[in-house]
Protein backbone atom coordinates (compact mmCIF):
# COMPACT_ATOMS: atom_id res chain seq x y z
CA UNK A 1 0.00 0.00 0.00
CA UNK A 2 1.34 3.41 -0.95
CA UNK A 3 1.92 6.10 1.61
CA UNK A 4 1.27 9.77 0.93
CA UNK A 5 4.90 10.53 0.02
CA UNK A 6 5.09 7.65 -2.48
CA UNK A 7 1.80 8.68 -4.06
CA UNK A 8 3.02 12.28 -4.41
CA UNK A 9 6.30 11.13 -6.01
CA UNK A 10 4.37 8.93 -8.45
CA UNK A 11 2.06 11.78 -9.44
CA UNK A 12 5.03 14.11 -9.97
CA UNK A 13 6.71 11.46 -12.12
CA UNK A 14 3.59 11.04 -14.28
CA UNK A 15 3.10 14.79 -14.61
CA UNK A 16 6.77 15.22 -15.59
CA UNK A 17 6.22 12.89 -18.55
CA UNK A 18 8.51 10.14 -17.25
CA UNK A 19 5.99 7.43 -18.18
CA UNK A 20 5.45 6.07 -21.68
CA UNK A 21 2.70 3.97 -23.19
CA UNK A 22 3.47 0.33 -23.92
CA UNK A 23 3.06 -0.79 -27.52
CA UNK A 24 0.44 -3.55 -27.87
CA UNK A 25 -0.67 -3.00 -24.27
CA UNK A 26 -3.78 -5.20 -24.39
CA UNK A 27 -1.86 -8.30 -25.56
CA UNK A 28 0.93 -7.76 -23.02
CA UNK A 29 -1.66 -7.19 -20.29
CA UNK A 30 -3.44 -10.44 -21.19
CA UNK A 31 -0.15 -12.38 -21.16
CA UNK A 32 0.65 -11.02 -17.70
CA UNK A 33 -2.85 -11.79 -16.40
CA UNK A 34 -2.57 -15.37 -17.72
CA UNK A 35 0.87 -15.80 -16.13
CA UNK A 36 -0.41 -14.44 -12.82
CA UNK A 37 -3.36 -16.83 -12.85
CA UNK A 38 -1.07 -19.81 -13.48
CA UNK A 39 1.26 -18.69 -10.70
CA UNK A 40 -1.59 -18.07 -8.27
CA UNK A 41 -3.11 -21.54 -8.62
CA UNK A 42 -2.53 -23.25 -5.32
CA UNK A 43 -3.64 -26.79 -5.94
CA UNK A 44 -1.35 -28.68 -3.60
CA UNK A 45 -1.00 -28.66 0.16
CA UNK A 46 2.18 -29.56 2.06
CA UNK A 47 2.92 -29.97 5.75
CA UNK A 48 6.35 -29.16 7.16
CA UNK A 49 7.93 -28.99 10.58
CA UNK A 50 9.56 -25.65 11.33
CA UNK A 51 10.83 -24.05 14.51
CA UNK A 52 8.56 -21.68 16.39
CA UNK A 53 11.28 -19.02 16.19
CA UNK A 54 11.35 -19.22 12.38
CA UNK A 55 7.56 -19.08 12.14
CA UNK A 56 7.49 -16.00 14.35
CA UNK A 57 10.21 -14.39 12.21
CA UNK A 58 8.21 -15.19 9.05
CA UNK A 59 5.07 -13.71 10.59
CA UNK A 60 6.98 -10.55 11.51
CA UNK A 61 8.41 -10.17 7.99
CA UNK A 62 4.99 -10.82 6.47
CA UNK A 63 3.41 -8.21 8.72
CA UNK A 64 6.05 -5.70 7.62
CA UNK A 65 5.15 -6.49 4.00
CA UNK A 66 1.41 -6.36 4.71
CA UNK A 67 0.74 -9.92 3.54
CA UNK A 68 -0.27 -13.19 5.23
CA UNK A 69 2.72 -15.25 6.32
CA UNK A 70 1.55 -18.24 4.24
CA UNK A 71 1.70 -16.01 1.16
CA UNK A 72 5.23 -14.96 2.08
CA UNK A 73 6.33 -18.60 2.47
CA UNK A 74 4.75 -19.50 -0.87
CA UNK A 75 6.48 -16.55 -2.54
CA UNK A 76 9.87 -17.50 -1.08
CA UNK A 77 9.50 -21.12 -2.22
CA UNK A 78 8.35 -20.04 -5.69
CA UNK A 79 11.30 -17.67 -6.07
CA UNK A 80 13.70 -20.41 -4.94
CA UNK A 81 12.46 -23.07 -7.35
CA UNK A 82 12.41 -20.62 -10.27
CA UNK A 83 15.94 -19.41 -9.54
CA UNK A 84 14.80 -15.89 -8.64
CA UNK A 85 15.66 -15.94 -4.94
CA UNK A 86 18.78 -13.84 -4.56
CA UNK A 87 21.08 -14.03 -1.55
CA UNK A 88 22.08 -10.66 -0.14
CA UNK A 89 25.77 -10.52 0.67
Amino acid sequence: MMNEKEEKELMESVEAGEWRSVADFENIKQELVDAAKKTAIKDYRINIRISKRDVEALKTKAMEEGIPYQTLVTSILHKYVTGNLKEVS
